[in-house]
Formats: C-alpha cells, structure tokens, sequence
C-alpha cells in the first residue's frame, strides 16, 4: 500500500476553466478520480505531484485535501501525508441507513413541491439516461442517474437538506463503481416510477416509492460488498 504514489493516473485537462474556486475544483477533480477508481485505496495523495500534475501551487492543493478527508474520501496520517481512504462494510451500511432517511424525505418534500405536473428537469434527467442505454454508454447514464437524484434535491428546495446530502452522494456514487454493471433499463424503470410519484403530488406515495426501492436493492448490494470490503 505504501508504494503507491499519484504519479500515474492521467489528470486530463487543466484547471480554472469554471467561476468555482481553485480548491473547489481541485476537490471536484480528485473526488471524481478516486469515485471511478483512477486513485485507488491507499494511494498517497502528495501535494507537490498533485500540484504538477493539475498545473497549480502547492496551497490549494493543500486547502482542497481537509474537505476531501471530511467527505470520508482521504485519510490524512500523520507526519504522512494524505492516501484516498479505504470504503469499508460498516460505512456502506451506514450509508444505506442514511439513504434510507434523507433519500426518503428528499422524495418527500419534492413532491409536495411538484404539484400534480411532471418536473421538467426529472423528465430531461430520464430522457437523457434513455439515451446513453441506447447507446451503451455506461458514462453518460451515470451522469444522468446522478442527476437525476440531484434534481430530486433541488426540487426539496431545502438549502439545509442539499448541504447535508452532497458529500453522501459523492459516497454513494464510489459505492456503486465497485459493483459489477446494473441493469441500465432496470435503473430506469426505478426512476420512471420514483418521477411518477414525485410529479403526483402525493408526499407519502413518494416516500413510499424511495423507500421500496433503497429496501430492495440494500441486501443484494451489501451481500456483493461483503466480498469486496474489508469489515471496519
């Protein structure tokens, strides 16, 4: 473990095209390289590599690696330095007891939002992840799952619920790249009728219908995990 180093993967394209922050994108960046797997568990995160790598100084770098160790994305060790933290079971069911709350009254608070007409934005999200099935691209209908959970949250219009659930969606999100491919018309069913009772208006038929679904993926999912992720 101690032999890796962040010298390898490829950064891809430079920094500072977006109004975000130095350090917010920075964040953003590796968070996205250790949820898809380019930064495995254990890899050290040296600052003066990343700094090179993305082009930038040192201090952001070192601003961005705090947050990303809050997330429960970096585990900072001690006259160290920094390695992308290790996901193991307890977290991935503490993760589900998590969804299985906030998912639940997000679903909630979106459907007393709605009213009684289809959202636009969940219907685009849907539409967008039909497309990217139809054409194979395992990329593009993950972005489009991932937004479609984020329009969920905005839909709450609850600013507290939105900052609570942004690093747990980052989690989440690294969960599920370690299982082998879902069914991306299954996937899409489930949001179809998760859409479909959000848009009737009805909070208990959206929170019935989330909570349903968490429930029923939660056992397959951790009986997967518990063959890939150390205890605690």
């Amino acid at each position: 473990m101690d032999n890796k180093s962040v010298t390898a993967p490829d950064f891809g394209a430079p920094l500072g095209a977006t109004n975000r922050s130095l350090p917010e994108q920075i964040c953003d960046h590796i968070r996205e390289l250790i949820i898809d797997g380019t930064l495995e568990p254990g890899t050290w995160l040296r600052e003066r590599d990343l700094a090179q790598r993305l082009n930038v100084s040192r201090i952001p770098v070192r601003e961005a690696l705090p947050v990303l160790e809050a997330e429960g994305f970096v585990k900072m060790v001690p006259r160290r330095g920094a390695m992308v933290a290790t996901l193991t079971l307890r977290e991935a069911e503490n993760l589900y007891d998590i969804r299985e709350s906030l998912e639940v009254l997000a679903a909630r608070l979106a459907a007393r939002q709605a009213g009684h007409s289809p959202p636009a934005a969940l219907l685009e999200c849907l539409e967008r992840g039909r497309a990217a099935a139809e054409a194979g691209d395992a990329h593009g209908l993950e972005a489009a799952n991932a937004a479609f959970h984020g329009e969920i949250l905005k839909l709450s219009d609850n600013p507290l619920l939105q900052s609570i659930m942004k690093p747990i969606k980052g989690r989440v999100r690294w969960l599920f790249h370690l299982l082998p491919s879902r069914d991306p018309h299954a996937q899409l069913v489930k949001h179809q009728e998760l859409c479909d009772a959000i848009a009737s208006g009805n909070p208990d038929l959206a929170a019935a219908v989330a909570y349903a679904q968490i429930v029923r993926t939660r056992e397959s999912t951790l009986g997967v995990l518990r063959t890939l992720l150390p205890e605690s």
